[in-house]
């Protein structure tokens, strides 16, 4: 009995000690499976993401190639401009991990295809520089626009003296002048360069202009009137702006102007007045011109700059100017039709500035807010070989607020809109226009 409980322990610890090393091997050979596996997920999960970082990048240089279509049809690029290309996926070799370069190089093709994407304007921008500043990747605008302008003043003028610093004994009169001028002006703009663009424009006015005195000859009753009219071709001016510098992160887009004015429309001078009488009595007597000026009648120069700057979501304007006048020699400078008296007229030299800013809305859409001013100095007169003669109150300062909206109606066609409303004595009351340019 004793002999069968030793055999059976012997074979007991026998058999433990055989277990041991086949479960030993059996959990190794389980570790190894698992590791294995984990591996193969590992190298599938780096295979989809190097796939998935490729198919960002390409659906990204899509969206560029797209918007780059877009602006083309838009007239936001020239028709030339070539189109972000498509990079072609690399597939990498096996046991050659390049997974951080692709990844480094896809970042910065899609960094920079944002980048431009960024410092080309919209249309809405274009439109609004267009018209406040200078647009060079355009090759042929032609413009058309309609502006109405009123401008209405009076005056009180006091002939006499106060009596005991209470009581005014003398003629008292009210002049009041209306005018209404309404201007088609045709305008073709051509880019040379991607730094140069040459400018026409061509405009036709018509005017009518009403006076009216009242008070005249010691009467306060007695008033009268008078309207008169006039039209025709206005000055034809011709421009070129040329970039002086790009716009950078620290310095604005600046551009300079010079431009030549002729005296193509009906000076205003040696225009014959006609006298005005009440009845047989005579007792108001007042002259007005018998046709209205459609130009200034003399030549011009004009050097101006501009800048714009980037602020994002707005861009900031601002421009500078000087206008020289030309003397000029006429037959016949006097208002008077019986009297002939050639001379030499010189109007004063006119120095102007501005600043603004303006939004975009959407692609299509902006609003421009700015301040226009404008300094005129007196005009002078000489008869033969006589000393120049300032001509009195003909100095000004027009100052003008204005407010303008442009909408893009097609690929090619833009509507511009633009309210301007006086804020000195020298300037219109008011004034409205409406351009639409067609860019080719």
């Amino acid at each position: 009995m004793d002999t069968h409980r030793t055999l059976l322990a012997s074979a007991t610890a026998c058999a433990l000690l055989l277990g041991a090393p086949l479960a030993a091997a059996q959990d190794t050979a389980a570790s190894g499976a698992d590791q294995q596996q984990i591996n193969a997920l590992v190298d599938q999960l780096q295979t989809l993401k190097s796939s998935y970082a490729q198919e960002v990048r390409r659906l990204r240089e899509l969206d560029m190639q797209v918007q780059a279509l877009q602006a083309r049809l838009a007239g936001k690029t020239t028709p030339n401009a070539a189109l972000p290309a498509l990079a072609t996926p690399a597939v990498a070799a096996p046991g050659n991990d390049n997974t951080t370069g692709n990844a480094a190089s896809q970042a910065g093709s899609i960094a920079d295809a944002e980048k431009a994407r960024e410092q080309t304007p919209t249309r809405s921008m274009q439109d609004a520089l267009q018209q406040e500043h200078a647009v060079f990747d355009r090759k042929l605008t032609l413009e058309n626009s309609l502006s109405y302008s009123h401008y209405d003043r009076k005056q009180l003028t006091l002939n006499g003296f106060l009596a005991l610093d209470a009581i005014f004994l003398g003629n008292i009169a009210i002049e009041d002048v209306k005018s209404d001028s309404l201007t088609y002006n045709f305008a073709a703009r051509y880019g040379v360069s991607p730094r140069l663009t040459m400018n026409l424009d061509v405009p036709y006015l018509a005017r009518q202009t009403a006076y009216l005195k009242g008070g005249a000859g010691g009467s306060a009753a007695a008033i009268a009137e008078e309207q008169t009219r006039g039209s025709g071709i206005g000055d034809v001016s011709l421009s070129a702006n040329y970039k002086l510098f790009a716009e950078t992160a620290s310095r604005p887009d600046t551009v300079l102007t010079l431009a030549v004015t002729a005296p193509t429309g009906r000076a205003p001078y040696g225009i014959d007045w006609k006298v005005l009488e009440r009845g047989d009595d005579k007792f108001i007597r007042f002259a007005v011109p018998q046709k209205q000026p459609t130009g200034n009648g003399l030549w011009q120069a004009n050097i101006g700059v501009s800048a714009v700057k980037t602020m994002d979501p707005a861009i900031v304007f601002a421009n500078v100017g000087y206008i020289h006048s030309f003397p000029r020699r006429f037959g016949d400078i006097d208002t008077d039709p019986q009297t002939r008296s050639p001379g030499e007229v010189k109007l004063g030299n006119s120095y102007y500035f501005g600043a603004g800013v303006a939004f975009a809305f959407n692609e299509r859409t902006s609003l421009s807010l700015s301040f226009s001013d404008r300094f005129s100095a007196k005009a002078s007169l000489r008869n033969g070989k006589l000393p120049w003669t300032k001509v009195i109150g003909s100095d000004a300062n027009a100052g003008t607020f204005n407010l303008g909206v442009t909408y893009a109606l097609s690929a090619h066609t833009t509507l511009v809109t633009l309210l301007g409303v006086g804020l000195s004595p020298d300037a219109p009351d008011y004034s409205l226009t409406f351009k639409i340019p067609y860019m080719f």
